[in-house]
């Protein structure tokens, strides 16, 4: 396997899902006008009722596969012991709270580490410029990622995202989740991660392996997964999350537990250490987001400029509030005051 569980559900391959059980929340929308040159006007996200049947893709596991399979708590509280090493992570946030510094020296050191062990990966956009214009097809439908920052199956996925230059949904997915956890055993049946759905084609998939693969089958142009990406989790791909302390995985005690109506959206790449710090918060704070990514060589790169004057990450849009800005300490400072439940 190629992902983290959790609870008691079975380990099995995705099922044909039915429509989920309807699950109020606010409309989102689009948040940047400009960027309707690269997806069209978005349907209904799946935490407002309105879905589609989903097809299942389900490949084969060679019986010698060498992923671990790692449970996870159970996101209720009441599940049996856990035998998750992230598990044992999660003591270590109590030192590196995100209420209190997560933008300090140690931070920025431990991200910019975690960076150089994940090179080359997740860093620039492999799909190939003709006449100046990117021949890939952009989905007219965002994908829909179900995950969390610290789990090294997810990064992986997100790298492979990165090298596509998709734009996708995140439904931070961290321990202690009052949302997405539940939007994911109502739709797959199983609290597993990273999972992710195409609603342009009605996919929906578990394993992180078997989505690398698919991304690049549907929108790679004929490119297969970079060399490294899919073997280098196993060996390289944990050590963001050690050095992170597993930052990223927990829901912030503090956090707001009503959902802001429209979704954030972040233009970031996935092995930037500054973007990464960002995300954690997202995912801390459980705020669903529009990530743009933006590696080297992405069609976004002229958006940013337009948008911020810079091709520089983070960059952050909230349609909530019409905050717009740059610099990944601002952005944290203003994520922590917002989405407080003190706020």
């Amino acid at each position: 396997m190629s992902s983290f569980t959790s609870g008691t559900h079975p380990l099995s391959s995705p099922r044909n899902l039915g429509p989920p059980p309807p699950v109020s929340g606010g409309k989102i929308q689009s948040l940047s006008p400009r960027l309707s040159s690269i997806h069209l006007r978005r349907r209904e996200s799946p935490i407002n009722g309105k879905w589609v049947r989903r097809k299942t893709r389900s490949q084969a596991k060679s019986a010698d596969s060498d992923d671990p399979v790692i449970s996870a708590p159970n996101a209720q509280g009441g599940g049996g012991p856990s035998t998750s090493f992230l598990s044992v992570l999660c003591p270590l946030l109590k030192l590196f709270s995100v209420s209190s510094s997560p933008c300090n020296f140690v931070s920025v050191a431990t991200s910019s580490v975690s960076t150089l062990a994940r090179l080359p990966w997740g860093s620039r956009s492999v799909i190939n410029l003709k006449d100046g214009e990117i021949t890939v097809p952009v989905p007219p439908r965002p994908l829909q990622l179900f995950e969390f920052e610290a789990c090294p199956f997810c990064r992986r996925v997100r790298e492979a995202m990165t090298e596509l230059d998709l734009s996708v949904e995140v439904y931070p997915c961290p321990k202690g989740s009052v949302r997405h956890r539940e939007l994911v055993r109502s739709l797959g049946g199983k609290e597993q991660f990273p999972f992710l759905i195409d609603p342009n084609t009605g996919v929906s998939i578990y394993e992180s392996s078997d989505i690398v693969n698919y991304l690049f089958e549907k929108y790679g142009n004929g490119k297969n997964p970079s060399a490294g990406l899919l073997q280098s989790t196993l060996i390289t791909g944990w050590m963001p999350t050690i050095l992170r302390a597993g930052r990223g995985m927990t829901l912030w005690e503090k956090a707001r537990r009503d959902q802001p109506p429209g979704m954030l959206e972040l233009f970031s790449y996935e092995n930037n250490p500054y973007a990464r710090i960002v995300r954690e918060a997202l995912c801390e704070l459980e705020l669903p987001y529009i990530l743009q990514n933006v590696g080297e060589g992405s069609r976004r790169e002229k958006i940013l400029m337009d948008l911020s004057g810079s091709k520089e990450v983070p960059f952050i849009i909230d349609p909530n509030t019409g905050t717009k800005m740059g610099d990944y300490k601002k952005i944290l400072d203003y994520l922590f005051q917002t989405y407080s439940s003190a706020a």
